[in-house]
């Protein structure tokens, strides 16, 4: 039956491409979304198939692209500004098909004959139901030329109406298609596209020349992903490395999951899958940790980043991932739901979810959590405001937060959060300039800093952090940042302790001391003149806390206002009215803000990295959301008694939807913009543990020291 349909569907779109029987000014954009579905459908492992098919909407095309929602606007906008978007978001969601093509081609090959036929299916389904979409849509619009309809300005076209009931419907009844699929490949190791590309093809260690420059890896065109001389750099450095290097950097990646599992008395032994999160490029690392993996018991899950706009999470790449071939894409289309996220779609697709995860339910207890490779060294991004895309309204962003908690819910029933963890290492990539080599090999010194060392002054941080009830935090030269964080009292302080002594294991490279805050008390105002979080750049950024509540927050990305609050509050507040502080730490890797300032990356570091080089502020949920009933202790043999706060301890076991947030984010102040941290005790006195960017507090002279290497 589905051979059946693909067939007919892509009979009829190669005479829909002769035919073209709609309005004239709708014909290229008909023609254009034919050809390049006919093109997808025969994916070929080539640079130049890999360009012809991200070139519509690279930069240097985006102006004239049918999936820019302003040029949509321009050519269709005198019809209707919805029926514009809408056109757009089919052209944006047959373009996220890519990936599906390429897994599809690889699983009828792989297992033609295996037993493995509804996998095929599943994939196959989900091409064919835009195809048909798309059939649909091109009907639609024949049917209003044959029928005359005119609307503003005597252009023949459908009603904006039937277009959006026909988008919603689509998406809502094949919610339970393409859902399945995604929960599926992010559980079961037999969906193993990535995992095969990895264990079995010419990585580069064979290579007479020892690989390096002289090796191409034209493996990266089989993912169906953009490659650009990032992915390409990144293989052919690491095709040049000795395996005794790769293997190491592989053991500390791995190790710090073991040890993960281990500090928090988590039972890896009960567990069989780990999910492996990577950039292209990186194939050698991976292939050593999967083996390293597979000695704790562990098969690899390796699924991609979403591209549908279902099974997306705005710009946030959750997955394996190419290179982004247009960030302003990614952002013109972070809202695309929004045409389809009402309260009735937000019931039917929790559904969904519960039932998958309920009959996946043995795969999901056994899933360890994830363990991710990140990579830094990108131009900051600035997005541009474009008014024509589509975006949530106060009801949508309400629905949003709505079905984030639902799903997130569901994630921790079946996934238990006390039972998973994770790891997180980054290394840069051949963008960051032209000493890629040397920031690459400085990283991987940083990512095996000896912890030990690190752990013992830390400790002395927490000593004196302990014996206070309060933190004081000031800005200096423009930083505005005046803030005072209350801390959870000890009543037993041979027992308990109020911060956590991070070293390098789940967050890789050390080194951190962190608590959750008490919100009653914590007040004040954050500030940083500039900030790259998730991709995304923010100048001047400022944050006013009221009772560990946010009330007040701004940037100067924009020149409007309002453009600079909505740009945070869908990217930093996740859409939630306010959000708490969730965490607050003090960064005391000197070696990274040493490196940093060395190679002018600052900008460039990635949050892993960058949290680590200055004290570290997080709204949004706490480091121990939804494991709060976990006992978690120090090196030293304490209990870090600060996982809860007030929403935490009051909603979490009643409601939860107002204990938790699902979002987190570290926003950090760089040591030179820092005019000091004071330990506040109960007497008023003050203890200071940083000033005017230096450690004072005895015993850290060698952080200073670190910050001069």
């Amino acid at each position: 039956m589905i051979e059946e349909r693909c067939e007919l569907a892509t009979n009829r779109i190669q005479e829909i491409k002769g035919e073209l029987d709609v309005a004239t000014e709708f014909k290229e954009y008909f023609c254009t979304l034919s050809s390049f579905i006919l093109d997808i459908l025969n994916p070929e492992y080539d640079e130049g198939y890999n360009r012809r098919i991200y070139a519509d909407i690279l930069p240097e095309n985006y102006s004239k692209s049918y999936g820019n929602p302003k040029y949509c606007s321009e050519m269709f906008g005198d019809v209707d500004v919805t029926t514009a978007q809408m056109l757009c978001f089919i052209y944006s969601e047959i373009r996220a098909l890519i990936p599906y093509v390429f897994e599809l081609k690889y699983y009828e090959n792989e297992y033609k004959g295996s037993g493995k036929k509804e996998i095929v299916e599943s994939y196959k389904e989900i091409l064919v139901i835009y195809l048909e979409l798309f059939i649909e849509l091109y009907v639609m619009f024949k049917d209003a030329k044959d029928l005359g309809e005119e609307l503003l300005n005597g252009r023949v076209a459908p009603k904006a109406k039937d277009l959006k009931d026909m988008i919603y419907w689509f998406i809502s009844d094949n919610c339970d298609i393409i859902s399945p699929l995604r929960i599926r490949s992010q559980l079961d190791p037999t969906l193993d596209f990535a995992t095969n590309i990895i264990m079995t093809e010419d990585l580069g260690e064979s290579s007479k020349d020892n690989a390096g420059a002289g090796y191409m890896p034209e493996y990266l065109y089989k993912y169906g992903e953009y490659i650009t001389e990032n992915e390409i750099g990144v293989a052919q450095f690491l095709g040049g490395m000795p395996q005794e290097e790769i293997d190491a950097m592989a053991k500390t990646y791995t190790e710090g999951y073991r040890i993960g599992f281990v500090k928090a008395g988590k039972p890896l032994d009960k567990k069989t899958t780990v999910n492996i999160r990577y950039n292209l490029g990186f194939e050698r690392v991976v292939k050593s940790a999967i083996r390293n993996f597979e000695e704790m018991g562990l098969k690899p899950v390796i699924y991609r980043a979403g591209t549908l706009s279902l099974v997306k999470s705005g710009v946030n790449k959750i997955g394996f991932t190419g290179a982004i071939p247009n960030k302003q894409y990614d952002y013109d289309h972070r809202e695309d739901l929004a045409l389809y996220l009402n309260k009735d779609f937000v019931n039917r697709k929790t559904l969904v979810i519960k039932e998958t995860y309920e009959s996946m339910k043995d795969l999901a207890a056994e899933h360890a959590g994830p363990a991710v490779i990140e990579v830094f060294g990108e131009e900051p991004f600035a997005p541009v405001v474009n008014e024509a895309a589509i975006t949530l309204d106060v009801v949508g962003r309400k629905n949003q937060v709505d079905i984030n908690d639902r799903l997130s819910q569901l994630t921790n029933k079946y996934i238990k959060g006390e039972e998973r963890s994770f790891t997180i290492i980054a290394y840069p990539i051949p963008e960051i300039g032209d000493k890629f080599a040397e920031i690459f090999s400085e990283t991987v010194k940083l990512n095996n800093l000896d912890y030990k060392r690190y752990e013992n002054m830390q400790q002395q941080i927490i000593d004196v952090l302990d014996t206070a009830n309060e933190v004081r935090i000031e800005g200096r030269g423009t930083n505005k940042t005046r803030l005072i964080i209350k801390t959870q009292k000890i009543t037993d302080a041979s027992k308990q302790t109020s911060f956590e002594n991070c070293v390098a294991d789940v967050n890789i490279p050390v080194g951190e001391v962190f608590t959750s805050p008490v919100l009653e008390g914590t007040n004040g105002v954050l500030n940083v003149s500039e900030v790259y979080l998730f991709g995304l750049n923010y100048i001047d950024l400022t944050i006013t806390f009221k009772n560990g509540m946010i009330v007040d927050y701004s940037c100067k990305n924009f020149e409007g206002e309002e453009e600079n609050k909505k740009y945070i509050r869908e990217n930093i507040m996740h859409n939630h009215e306010t959000l708490p502080i969730g965490e607050f730490a003090i960064g005391t890797n000197t070696t990274a803000y040493a490196m940093a300032r060395k190679y002018g990356i600052e900008a460039k570091l990635p949050i892993l990295i960058g949290e680590k080089t200055g004290p570290h502020f997080a709204v949004g949920d706490t480091c121990y959301s939804h494991e709060e009933d976990v006992k978690v202790y120090n090196p030293d043999g304490k209990e870090i008694i600060a996982r809860d706060n007030e929403l935490t301890k009051k909603y979490r076991e009643t409601d939860p939807s107002k204990a938790y947030f699902n979002c987190h984010t570290d926003i950090t102040i760089p040591y030179d913009e820092l005019g000091g941290i004071y330990a506040v005790h109960e007497d008023g006195s003050e203890t200071a543990i940083i000033e005017d960017g230096e450690f004072v507090l005895e015993g850290l002279e060698e952080l200073n020291d670190g910050k001069q290497s």
